[in-house]
């Protein structure tokens, strides 16, 4: 039995092929927008969340915000971990025991290390938790000195400086948190 030859083996460069491009892309569910406003170039992307476009839209400062931050928390960290009564007097211009500012400096340890992560990410929700944890952190220790200073009855000039820093950076990390939480404007 002879057998007919086949014809020769076409091949169909799909790649070009930009109606079959749309037609899988359509298939795959990518390439359109996602309910977040995300356009995603691939499966993948999609599903790992991966937000390649974030450094473009990244807050003027916001990386020189992050590492003050972290300077700031590991230097009073290491301040009431190896000074704690001069930390504690220069502020308060009272006494107290070590024990408790030294808890103090090991619980602004734990946020610096927090804070020197999210100066290295390129994740968008690191970086907002990061801010919501320093914002978090201010907005109680406002409180707590504010309710301990009306308790003494007392207010010296580093509390009331102590104070002012503290609304000051609460704002400042509450408003680049606000910033990236906002959708980016579409052009």
């Amino acid at each position: 039995m002879a057998s007919k030859p086949h014809p020769p083996l076409v091949k169909k460069h799909s790649q070009t092929d930009l109606v079959s491009r749309l037609k899988t892309r359509k298939v795959l569910g990518v390439g359109g927008e996602d309910d977040d406003g995300e356009v995603h170039r691939s499966k993948i992307s999609q599903m790992l969340g991966n937000e390649i476009k974030f450094s473009v839209r990244e807050p003027i400062g916001l990386r020189l915000w992050i590492l003050i931050s972290a300077v700031l928390f590991t230097a009073t960290a290491l301040m009431a971990l190896a000074f704690p009564n001069q930390l504690y007097e220069i502020i308060f211009e009272l006494t107290t025991t070590r024990i408790s500012i030294r808890l103090y400096g090991g619980a602004l340890l734990s946020i610096s290390l927090i804070l020197w992560n999210g100066l290295y990410t390129a994740e968008k929700v690191i970086i907002q938790w990061t801010l919501l944890t320093e914002a978090c952190y201010f907005g109680v220790q406002f409180l707590v000195t504010s309710v301990s200073l009306l308790e003494m009855g007392v207010l010296s000039n580093g509390a009331a400086l102590l104070l002012l820093s503290e609304v000051f950076f609460l704002l400042v990390t509450l408003s680049y948190y606000h910033h990236l939480g906002r959708r980016p404007k579409k052009i």
